[in-house]
């Protein structure tokens, strides 16, 4: 279904980057890593106790340096070189793509790697080794306090424009390691098939919306990406 002229659109969730060893965000109690949603993940609990929130994601940030691109984030960059229209849209807030090799990529949830002024909105790279402790970091351009470059509930998903004109266009869209229940990305496999995309899932288990792929292949990322995309490019 796949040739060097389609436009294809992929859209990954957790489930591939928990085969590097990332962690999946929500753990099956409901806690993110013992801390209430409301806690570290809203727009609220940053006014509340911004140290708690702030530590919670220099944790992770930290987790970054432990984990590689795994097959499957390879795979993805090895169609993106083979294609002439290709748009990667994470779900996930790691730079394991980037890492693999990805360049056409959108993180509508945001990224660790990065901080935004609550002041200004300027936003700044901050892998290095210095900017991993629990002191709070200000803006260069205003000396605004800088919080995670991260969309938290409540918060509006980065570049939603872009994503909606790909999924217009597209014609293959493929999901990749999603558990197909968070909105906004639940609607997207939608939206692509009520145009007459080709669908295609790959997940470790079948998500909420498996009825609605016209291709669902059951597995690893990591196993399965690599042998689809070698069929694609090699025909």
């Amino acid at each position: 279904m796949i040739v060097k002229e389609s436009r294809v659109v992929i859209l990954t969730g957790a489930g591939i980057s928990a085969e590097s060893g990332i962690r999946t965000f929500r753990d099956f109690d409901g806690l993110w890593e013992n801390h209430r949603i409301e806690e570290v993940a809203t727009p609220e609990g940053w006014e509340a106790n911004p140290q708690l929130v702030w530590g919670f994601y220099q944790q992770r940030r930290r987790q970054l340096f432990d984990v590689e691109p795994n097959s499957g984030h390879r795979a993805l960059a090895d169609l993106e070189e083979y294609l002439d229209n290709f748009l990667l849209i994470t779900q996930n807030v790691d730079d394991l793509h980037e890492r693999a090799g990805s360049k056409n990529l959108i993180h509508m949830h945001g990224e660790l790697s990065k901080l935004r002024c609550e002041s200004c909105a300027s936003v700044e790279e901050m892998m290095e080794d210095e900017h991993l402790g629990e002191n709070f970091l200000t803006c260069k351009r205003c000396e605004g306090r800088m919080r995670p470059h991260i969309v938290w509930f409540g918060e509006m998903p980065m570049r939603m424009d872009e994503i909606q004109e790909a999924l217009l266009e597209c014609d293959v869209f493929i999901a990749i390691g999603t558990s197909g229940h968070v909105y906004p990305a639940n609607g997207f496999l939608h939206t692509a098939r009520r145009l007459g995309a080709h669908t295609i899932g790959i997940n470790l288990d079948p998500p909420e919306n498996v009825v609605f792929f016209d291709e669902f292949f059951q597995g690893k990322a990591g196993e399965i990406l690599p042998l689809l995309v070698d069929r694609w490019t090699n025909g």
